[in-house]
């Protein structure tokens, strides 16, 4: 018997998903229905559910974030769940959904819609796709979604970041990497460290794409910084600088630049 979970934060339309479901296939079982991003990645750790339907917009954790989280932490040895994107945003219906084993759901949901999404799911479960192929579908999906959609022309050569009291015209260039750290970004440079109010997401819409490798979803790195990168003894990777003793998180979604480079 198939099953799924459901990320959405607004009770009314996680019931009118669980009804619209229920009428049209009515073996999917719904093992769980969750309300924050951070809830979806550990009941999806723990249920292993064959769907996912996560809401792009929650709070804390969003459905992106916490697609790459559990991309990060889910066993090779299993079958990574078909993605499906509930969102009411039409700028996140990418070429993305359309060209990967997922789909996307606008709300409010509309019956004939969530029929072409059952049928792909359907489809796509007869498959028996294999776990490593599976997850790597998900990795590229995840990469596509996440990418800058309008990088700028001329990239940003400078950023205004704080230190204490006083803001500072900080060159790029002297960036070893940014990292996202609670409402606010960290510029850490040789020696010395800024913070910025800028998301990272704004500024890496910014910054040449091949300067500046995004690495996990809070951290990107200037690529002449890396001096290495490895497996700790958790199974986790991660990256390590030049003449820099901090040591960064390596997300499972952006290891190919390590395979390519």
């Amino acid at each position: 018997m198939p099953t799924a979970l459901i990320a959405e934060d607004e009770p009314l339309l996680a019931q009118a998903l669980q009804t619209e479901l229920a009428s049209l296939w009515p073996q999917l079982q719904i093992l769980a229905c969750v309300a924050d991003g951070a809830s979806a990645v550990a009941q999806a750790l723990h249920l292993r559910p064959d769907i996912l339907f996560f809401d792009i917009r929650m709070p804390g954790m969003d459905g992106l974030e916490a697609a790459h989280d559990l991309l990060d932490q889910w066993p090779q040895q299993h079958r990574f769940p078909a993605l499906v994107f509930v969102t009411a945003y039409e700028q996140y219906a990418l070429a993305a959904f359309e060209a990967q084993a997922a789909d996307y759901v606008l709300k409010p949901v509309q019956h004939p819609r969530l029929t072409q999404t059952v049928q792909r799911l359907q489809a796509r479960l007869q498959m028996h796709l294999a776990p490593d192929a599976a997850l790597a579908q998900g990795l590229q999906l995840l990469r596509q979604l996440t990418a800058p959609h309008d990088p700028q022309s001329t990239p940003l050569q400078a950023l205004h970041a704080s230190l204490g009291n006083t803001v500072y015209r900080v060159p790029v260039g002297e960036v070893l990497f940014l990292q996202a750290a609670d409402k606010y970004v960290r510029a850490v440079c040789a020696t010395r460290e800024y913070l910025l109010r800028t998301p990272l997401k704004e500024l890496l819409a910014q910054l040449d794409p091949d300067t500046f490798w995004q690495i996990h979803r809070s951290t990107v790195v200037r690529a002449d910084c890396i001096a290495r990168m490895e497996h700790s003894g958790s199974g986790s990777m991660q990256v390590h600088l030049q003449g820099h003793p901090e040591v960064l998180p390596l997300s499972r979604v952006y290891a190919y630049r390590f395979k390519t480079h």
